[in-house]
């Protein structure tokens, strides 16, 4: 994993089994012109594991996330899922992604569809799923996420927190081997926060490997296998939730912390 070279940095983890590896990010770099968004980060999450991402604005953890399924296409480096390459020559992206769940900030919801018709079309589009089979199946997501009643509700009907959830229902329905969040919970009212928050944390107990980039810092802690923080484009620290919560090594992290958990 990439470090600081701050001598109060942690040590890197071991790299993981290649046969345990769901993703791997090898010397990454991006760039937007001549600004280096993300400079040389090394990153190994296993199978399974909760990695939170957290860091300051600007800092490149986004820009990590969505590198991971090639939405930002890497400057240099590679990217690998399940061991695949996918930033060598041939890959089918598109193929790729159905493995790659993600969710944004914003719920991306198509408005003139409703709940079960936003969850049914990609498998109807992709997968060339029966639409009776794609129907009953988001029914089942839908309940998964505590919606079972919305199947008909059209986003405008909903709340913030219940788009979000219908999101998180829409990317599953891919049966994805890895999903990403990047700051799902930013535009929503505090008291919506909680309820999304509950569906990532049954997925998290559900064994489904998954890197957020949170700043919901009680998640990090009770659901985060690790804890990386990300700041100038490097990985400065990562470990143990609590132990970098809590034991932070690296200054800027301390700097940081500081200044969200005040």
């Amino acid at each position: 994993m990439t470090e600081s070279p701050s001598a109060d940095g942690p040590p890197a983890q071991p790299p993981a089994d290649p046969q345990t590896a769901m993703v791997e990010l090898r010397a990454v770099h991006k760039s937007y012109g001549d600004v280096e968004v993300l400079k040389g980060v090394d990153l190994t999450v296993a199978r399974g594991e909760v990695v939170a991402i957290i860091g300051p604005s600007g800092g490149g953890k986004s820009t990590l996330l969505r590198c991971v399924n090639l939405l930002e296409p890497v400057t240099s480096g590679q990217v690998l899922l399940e061991n695949e390459d996918l930033t060598g020559p041939g890959v089918d992206l598109n193929t790729v992604r159905r493995r790659i769940g993600m969710v944004f900030q914003q719920f991306n919801l198509f408005p003139h569809l409703s709940a079960i018709d936003n969850l049914a079309l990609a498998p109807r589009k992709l997968l060339r799923m029966p639409k009776d089979e794609a129907q009953d199946r988001a029914v089942a997501f839908l309940a998964r996420v505590g919606l079972a009643g919305k199947a008909d509700a059209y986003p405008r009907q909903l709340s913030g927190g219940q788009q979000q959830r219908v999101a998180i229902a829409r990317a599953l329905m891919m049966d994805p081997h890895v999903m990403l969040f990047d700051e799902v919970t930013s535009a929503l009212d505090p008291e919506l926060v909680s309820e999304v928050l509950d569906v990532m944390r049954d997925l998290a107990r559900s064994g489904m490997t998954m890197l957020c980039v949170t700043h919901e810092m009680g998640f990090a802690r009770e659901l985060g296998d690790r804890l990386v923080f990300v700041d100038g484009g490097v990985i400065a620290e990562q470990g143990r939730p609590a132990d970098v919560l809590d034991r932070p090594r690296n200054e800027r992290t301390r700097q940081f912390l500081h200044k969200v958990l005040r």
